[in-house]
């Protein structure tokens, strides 16, 4: 499962790699990468509302937020959406029919490996230095307070005989790994029915390299609220 990752915030690299630009204003431009845990808010892309077919960017709580979630700490639970269920279970199953799908922009994702005896934290990246189009969900959640916020979660599959990911975590847990998309797949996983997505559940053909990280960083205050 993926906790932690950086997410792409550079609008122009966001442009280039993305075909997408930030719905409305903005009240300022951020450069570079943000690291991101469950409930902190990150980018993601989905398709305008108007039917145009572009490619919007989205600010949202990482950790999908269903109508019936009383806080923002639901999140922590369903930042990871497994392919196997993400059509029946409760949290997940609205996103899912409704066809709410969208891509997450990450640049790296973060994972312990255990090979040493102990965890150690590896970044995975794209050997080539793009950055990773991985396959969500997403939904408006209304918060008890009134408050409206965008939230998302990403779809895992099976990481059995991945070459990087059945390597992560500790021994005889269930491997996973993210869907992760070609640049060419996004537009047909944005429009796509709902029973055509499911192509996408497969292991990647992106070649990923993971390198030894530094050791966790703090988590910073919760941004959504």
């Amino acid at each position: 499962m993926c906790s932690e990752f950086d997410a792409v915030t550079d609008e122009q690299r966001l442009l280039a790699h993305f075909g997408a630009t930030y719905a409305g204003e903005r009240e300022a431009k951020e450069a570079g990468r943000r690291h991101v845990f469950p409930t902190l808010l990150a980018p993601f892309i989905r398709l305008h509302e108007e039917g145009s077919g572009n490619r919007v960017i989205e600010e949202g709580a990482f950790g999908l937020l269903p109508a019936f979630a009383k806080e923002l700490a639901y999140g922590r639970r369903t930042y990871n959406a497994r392919s196997e269920t993400v059509h029946r279970l409760p949290s997940f199953r609205e996103a899912w029919t409704r066809g709410w799908r969208c891509v997450v922009p990450i640049e790296a994702e973060y994972a312990p490996c255990y090979e040493t005896g102990r965890a150690v934290r590896w970044e995975i990246r794209r050997a080539d230095s793009a950055p990773l189009a991985v396959a969500g969900i997403f939904r408006k959640w209304h918060s008890p307070g009134g408050k409206v916020l965008w939230s998302f979660a990403m779809l895992t599959v099976s990481a059995e005989g991945h070459p990087v990911h059945q390597r992560m975590h500790r021994p005889g847990e269930e491997k996973r790994m993210l869907v992760i998309l070609e640049r060419d797949e996004m537009d047909d996983w944005l429009t796509c029915t709902v029973e055509e997505a499911r192509k996408f559940f497969r292991q990647s053909r992106v070649e990923l390299v993971a390198i030894a990280a530094p050791q966790l960083r703090p988590r910073g205050p919760q941004q959504a609220f």
